[in-house]
């Protein structure tokens, strides 16, 4: 067995970089949300136009959770910062390009495209994050990346929704700070050793544990659930006579959220398990469905997506703190890309699978019976974690 590595703290200058990065990933697939009432009017005439417009926005998230695993193996083997200056430069030439097609075939194109890079981004930025910490340092920094991913719906949304008023197409524009944020990458970051260390990670290679597979299949409920914000909420907006800025600041609200309950993440960790966290943002994100779910104003829909987004704020950065726990730093990207997975493949199928509840119970409803589910399952999983408070 290897000793552990010495690794040089990384500088402020590279923390910033990763931190920007994050600020890209997670906004990435809505930032067109609040066009997609204006896109769908505009290919009314294309067979199948609700249900494609809706993929132009769900599209990219399959392209993330597809080729996600490809970019950790790489990221394994060719280091992660190839990967991450690579996909920052694909991010802002395919996310751009978006402005410029007039046909929706090509337009998913193009947001697939921008999934492969997202999905680069995405696992590049977490491997680095648990490659330069370990312990309380890890939950804290995890937190701060899940937090700034936050951030970038804070910034990026409702400037979508004040430039879908001026046109559809403007939000694509936003893909540019791709661009401003590449120098950096390329000037201020450098490789991490990453050799196995003994304990826990003493496991074969290639090999993937049942635990592991579980956290991913509870990222891939969580986000299928949670992507309802994004892929339903303008419609139900507009119903209730919203415009797409106001759609943009509302949708906003989410990520607002999430930001504090990532902020508050390190905290929590360090006065409950694993397991209660993830039962209770479980929770809070059903609660906050429910509210939506039996709106009838804006008011109380912005109330429900507060509730439900600090409860995702909670959930990504556990999750992934688990993963980084459970994992040998030469297989981190690897299996850290799968849980990007995981996300962004409930993010994609999100409006597929919910689309019969929406047919027979409305948005509204469909809200509502997801908050009920998630509500009553986090309710069932508390009394099985024995060891709810940390010591």
């Amino acid at each position: 067995m290897s000793a552990p590595p010495i690794v040089d703290a990384p500088s402020r200058a590279a923390r910033a970089t990763v931190l920007a990065a994050a600020m890209l990933t997670i906004m990435a697939p809505a930032v067109i949300a609040p066009s997609l009432p204006a896109m769908r009017e505009v290919f009314a005439d294309v067979p199948g136009s609700d249900v494609l417009v809706r993929l132009v926005l769900t599209i990219t998230s399959l392209a993330i959770g597809l080729s996600a695993p490809l970019a950790g193996i790489i990221a394994d083997r060719a280091g992660r910062k190839p990967v991450l200056v690579g996909s920052l430069a694909l991010y802002a030439v395919a996310g751009v390009a978006g402005y410029f097609v007039d046909s929706l075939g090509v337009l998913l194109v193009t947001r697939a495209v921008l999934g492969i890079a997202v999905g680069g981004v995405m696992t590049a930025v977490g491997a680095t994050v648990t490659d330069w910490f370990e312990g309380p340092k890890r939950a804290s920094f995890l937190g701060l990346q899940q937090a700034f991913a936050g951030i970038g719906g804070v910034v990026f949304l409702p400037l979508a929704g004040a430039l879908a008023a001026t046109g559809w197409r403007a939000p694509f524009w936003i893909y540019a700070a791709s661009a401003a944020i590449l120098p950096f990458a390329v000037l201020m970051l450098r490789e991490t050793p990453r050799h196995t260390t003994s304990g826990a990670h003493d496991r074969p290679r290639g090999r993937v544990s049942k635990p592991i597979i579980g956290i991913y299949l509870l990222a891939f409920l969580v986000t299928l659930a949670f992507y309802m914000a994004p892929t339903q909420l303008p419609f139900l907006l507009t119903e209730l006579g919203s415009g797409p800025a106001v759609v943009g600041a509302v949708v906003a609200a989410t990520t607002l959220s999430s930001v504090v309950g990532a902020l508050l993440f390190p905290t929590l960790r360090n006065r409950w398990s694993t397991g209660v966290l993830t039962a209770g943002s479980i929770g809070l994100l059903g609660t906050g469905w429910v509210l939506v779910g039996t709106t009838t104003t804006v008011a109380q829909v912005l109330a429900g997506l507060l509730v439900g987004g600090f409860g995702l704020g909670v959930a990504v950065p556990n999750l992934n703190l688990r993963l980084g726990d459970l994992t040998s730093p030469a297989d981190r990207g690897r299996v850290l890309s799968g849980l990007v997975t995981g996300i962004f493949l409930g993010q994609f199928l999100s409006p597929l699978v919910l689309q019969p509840l929406i047919d027979v119970a409305g948005i509204g409803g469909a809200f509502l019976w997801t908050g009920i589910t998630m509500t009553a399952g986090a309710a069932l999983a508390v009394p099985l974690n024995r060891q709810g408070v940390r010591p």
